[in-house]
């Protein structure tokens, strides 16, 4: 029986990784890869040897078909996302049902570790016992929808931004409701040298964020709706 393995690798600090993570990504015959390169800084660190191949949202029909005929070959497998928990806001999910649908041969395990996620749940200072996670915002089409469901959740909601989009983002937010007077936490750099979290109102952060270089990815926890 083949085996696909669900590995979580740090969001940014590279000791965040976990022993069994490490032996599973050494053990395998192939780690498939958001991107190769980022990847492979993962692995130069720990000097690990086994060959990568990219797998991402764009990956056409024939790279699937590939991955899945290793696995019939009884290959097995692991599958990384660039940082955190593969199928969190990726196309992890995607393969996972490929495989579900086609064969009943091969096991799907998670080997559990860091996720953006959890890491800003567990220092935002808000209740935590129920939130809701929406991924990234849409560029365009039902944009003002998605602001407008973590506006009226009645749980934290967290989701992600990049540098290029953040204070739009938070903007666009604010401008969903006007006298929104709820906390908001937003983390950047999580984990890494940088790490900053920014906490108060949404215009008090923004006016914080302002002031630093914008670098780096975010993850955004709104509280709860009174």
């Amino acid at each position: 029986m083949s085996t696909l393995y669900i590995v979580a690798t740090p969001i940014g600090n590279l000791s965040d990784i976990s022993p069994r993570a490490l032996e599973i990504l050494k053990g395998v015959d192939l780690i498939l890869c958001e991107d190769t390169r980022v990847t492979k800084k993962l692995l130069d660190h720990y000097n690990i040897k086994t060959p990568t191949l990219s797998y991402h949202q764009h990956s056409k029909i024939k790279k699937v078909n590939y991955i899945l005929d290793q696995l019939k070959k009884g290959k097995n497998l692991a599958l990384v996302s660039d940082a955190g928990t593969p199928g969190i806001s990726d196309p992890g999910n995607k393969l996972i049902e490929s495989i579900l649908t086609k064969f009943n041969f091969v096991r799907i395990v998670p080997v559990p570790g860091p996720s953006a996620v959890t890491a800003v749940a567990s220092v935002s200072g808000f209740p935590m016992d129920k939130f809701i996670f929406m991924g990234f915002p849409p560029v365009k089409k039902k944009r003002k929808k998605f602001f407008q469901e973590i506006i009226n959740s009645k749980h934290p909601v967290i989701f992600y931004e990049s540098p290029h989009r953040i204070i739009k983002s938070l903007r666009d937010l604010q401008g969903t409701n006007t006298k929104l007077t709820r906390k908001i936490v937003v983390a950047r750099e999580l984990t890494k040298k940088f790490e900053t979290i920014y906490r108060g109102t949404i215009e008090e952060v923004i006016e914080k964020i302002e002031k630093d270089k914008i670098k780096g990815e975010f993850v955004i926890v709104l509280e709860e709706k009174r």
